[in-house]
């Protein structure tokens, strides 16, 4: 059985995820926005120094965000790919147990080795 966790219970791997794409999202929803808004007020001739100055890092900024979104998503992917080339551990099937055998008692010459590795007497 493999130590390591799945992929798909890996909380982690999840919040990856879900974090780069809120950012993703969101910083191209702001983005969006912002370019809307300064847009339609240089358009309008009513853009004063607040739309043109803040606006342009406001840009920025959200395009920032939403690139490191995109890399987040990336990483995901790139998680998600190398988990699938792991090697698979082969899992060992127990040993069946013989319940006749066990029903007749232990084998004495298991009992009997087991005492002679207690005593320290060397085994015929």
């Amino acid at each position: 059985m493999s130590i390591r966790p799945r992929l798909v219970r890996n909380i982690p791997f999840w919040l990856l995820l879900l974090i780069s794409l809120g950012a993703t999202i969101g910083g191209a929803l702001m983005m969006k926005i912002e370019l809307a808004w300064m847009t339609q007020a240089l358009a309008a001739n009513t853009a004063t120094g607040v739309d043109v100055y803040v606006g342009q890092p406001a840009v920025v900024v959200a395009g920032i965000i939403c690139g490191a979104g995109v890399i987040g998503l990336l990483l995901t992917l790139t998680v998600a790919a190398l988990a699938g080339l792991r090697p698979k551990t082969a899992v060992n099937a127990a040993e069946s147990i013989d319940w006749q055998a066990e029903a007749a008692g232990p084998d004495e010459s298991v009992v009997e080795a087991d005492a002679n590795e207690a005593v320290g007497a060397p085994t015929a």
